[in-house]
């Protein structure tokens, strides 16, 4: 395995485990906003994987009290305790959304409830949930989460007694509210920080939406500071799971045995300033692979660079929504599955079969297939058609979509293949 070092001389792994997706009893897995399921944790394969990561050198994990029905931490600390402390470093968020979490009392309450549930009586790294979201009033919103009810300045003093040892923050959302923040880098001193970085993002993220902020420049103004980053959404929601046959003609040739997820941990992790890249890893094959990828990591060269750029213009090219299945804008108060609806959508503009012409002569098994998995994926009670365009779903999106515009886009889609390609 490949490790980092962090602010304080901590070897860091630079594959890091996102305890968001913990496997169910049933097959699927516990983000129950994305396709997720509703069955209880297997916690058997929760505890091997955990197991297999710390036998392969992984000793990152990230969890919050907003994961997997609020079970995560408590899941996670379980699995952690049958190890030694000093093979693990845990790392977990004052996830303070709603407004009645903002009180001083009730994210401190927060904090400690994390500390119980991981069984530890310090927080290795600890961060600001997501800041920069609300959109005009984000300066307001980080101000109540964190800043006017002292909640920063006790977290300052927690450091400073040892019961944190790293304090930093994740970022989604506007870039003043990001700038803002690391402009307190002298008096706060973060140790870190969250950002989201990923082969398209790096310049492109402007592209998808004039809001959001190029991986580039969030990387580079850490850098410039000396602040390690945490990389998050290294495959951007999973779509870079799979490659397009647009992508796939750009990298497949330089390496046909390399999986699309060997290429997107490849480009985070070869940013020096990269302490860990964090991967929601539901299944063993996937840890197996991401361990693989980093033991040890090759690092990119200037042609994988500039063909990863290529890639990204060409991936850019297709029909998909810009959607990482977050699930912060969840949930709807009329039911829709949110994340399912476009998750459905870009599986098909990625995979090529989005049958938007009734003259091509693949319409048809095009159509029969986007049906067959929307009907399966996103229940009938659940699917774009509910939407009244309330957008009470928008502002809390960290990608800037215009949400309603877009579930509107794919119901009127799915209606006229209902009617066989007529409006």
């Amino acid at each position: 395995m490949t490790f980092r070092t962090g602010s304080h001389g901590e070897k860091v792994s630079l594959l890091g485990y996102g305890a968001m997706r913990y496997p169910t009893v049933d097959g699927g897995h516990a983000n129950t906003y994305h396709g997720g399921s509703n069955a209880p944790i297997d916690l058997d394969k929760v505890q091997k994987h955990i197991d297999f990561c710390i036998e392969h050198g992984v000793n990152y994990f990230d969890t919050s009290p907003a994961y997997c029905r609020g079970e995560s931490e408590k899941v996670l600390g379980d699995a952690l305790s049958k190890h030694p402390r000093d093979k693990w470093f845990v790392a977990t968020k004052l996830s303070n959304f709603a407004p009645k979490t903002q009180t001083f009392e009730a994210s401190r309450k927060m904090y400690e409830e994390s500390r119980r549930l991981l069984r530890t009586d310090v927080i290795d790294f600890y961060l600001l949930h997501s800041i920069g979201g609300g959109g005009k009033n984000a300066m307001k919103v980080f101000n109540d989460r964190f800043v006017d009810n002292g909640m920063l300045a006790f977290l300052l003093k927690e450091r400073e007694a040892g019961r944190i040892r790293n304090l930093g923050f994740s970022f989604h959302g506007e870039e003043s509210v990001f700038r803002h923040a690391i402009s307190m880098h002298g008096k706060v001193h973060w140790d870190f920080v969250q950002i989201q970085l990923n082969w398209v993002d790096w310049h492109h993220a402007k592209e998808v939406n004039p809001r959001n902020v190029n991986a580039e420049t969030l990387y580079n103004l850490l850098a410039e500071r000396n602040i390690p980053a945490v990389i998050m959404e290294p495959l951007l929601g999973g779509r870079l799971a799979k490659f397009n046959e647009a992508v796939s003609r750009r990298l497949t040739p330089l390496d046909p045995k390399a999986t699309p997820a060997s290429w997107s941990f490849r480009f985070a992790g070869s940013f020096p300033g990269v302490l860990t890249v964090l991967s929601g890893m539901t299944y063993l094959r996937h840890i197996e692979e991401n361990v693989k990828t980093y033991s040890p990591l090759k690092p990119l060269d200037d042609a994988e660079r500039a063909a990863l750029e290529r890639a990204a213009r060409a991936y850019l090219s297709d029909d998909s929504i810009p959607c990482t299945s977050c699930n912060y804008c969840m949930p709807c108060p009329y039911g829709l599955d949110i994340p399912g609806i476009f998750s459905v959508w870009n599986q098909a503009a990625v995979s090529g079969y989005l049958p938007d012409d009734a003259a091509d002569p693949d319409y048809a098994a095009g159509r029969r297939r986007f049906l067959v998995e929307y009907e399966r994926f996103v229940p009938r009670l659940r699917q774009a058609q509910r939407c009244i365009g309330c957008g009470r779903c928008a502002p809390h999106c960290p990608q800037s979509i215009d949400i309603p515009a877009m579930i509107r886009k794919v119901d009127v889609f799915v209606e006229k293949l209902r009617r066989n390609g007529r409006a």
